[in-house]
C-alpha cells in the first residue's frame, strides 16, 4: 500500500513539475511534448489511483464479512444451543435456537435456517 502511495505522489510531481515547465516555455514544440507527457503522468495517476480504490474495497469487504460472521457465531454460541453430533451440509456448526429452529452462520454472517432432514452426522 505505501509503495503505490509513493508511486502516485511520484506522479503527481511529475505532472505538477511538468506543467510548471510547460508554463516557462514558449518553445511550441516542447510545450506541446510536455502536454503530451503530462497527460500520460495524469492518466498513469488516475489509473493508479482507480486500482488502489478497488483494492481498498475490496479488502474492505472481506474484513466486514469476516467480523459479521465472528460476530453471528459468538452471539450463537452465547445465545443458542451447539448442536452436538450433527454438522451443516458443509460442515459448519450446526446451533438451535429458542424456537427448535437449526441454524449455522455462513461466510457473510448470516443465518442459514435448515430442516432436521438436511442435517449430516459428525465424522
Amino acid at each position: 500500500m505505501k509503495n503505490v502511495f509513493r508511486t502516485v505522489m511520484f506522479a503527481a510531481s511529475l505532472f505538477a513539475a511538468g506543467q510548471t515547465h510547460a508554463q516557462t516555455h514558449q518553445d511550441s514544440t516542447l510545450g506541446h511534448k510536455i502536454n503530451k507527457t503530462a497527460k500520460k503522468v495524469g492518466n498513469a495517476t488516475a489509473t493508479t489511483a482507480k486500482k488502489v480504490g478497488n483494492t481498498t474495497a475490496a479488502t474492505a469487504k472481506k474484513v466486514a464479512n469476516k467480523t459479521s460472521e465472528l460476530a453471528a457465531k459468538g452471539d450463537a454460541a452465547v445465545i443458542d444451543q451447539k448442536m452436538d453430533g450433527k454438522v451443516a451440509p458443509n460442515g459448519e456448526t450446526v446451533y438451535i435456537n429458542n424456537k427448535a429452529q437449526y441454524y449455522y452462520v455462513n461466510k457473510k454472517g448470516h443465518r442459514v435456517y435448515l430442516k432436521k432432514s438436511q442435517l449430516i452426522d459428525k465424522p
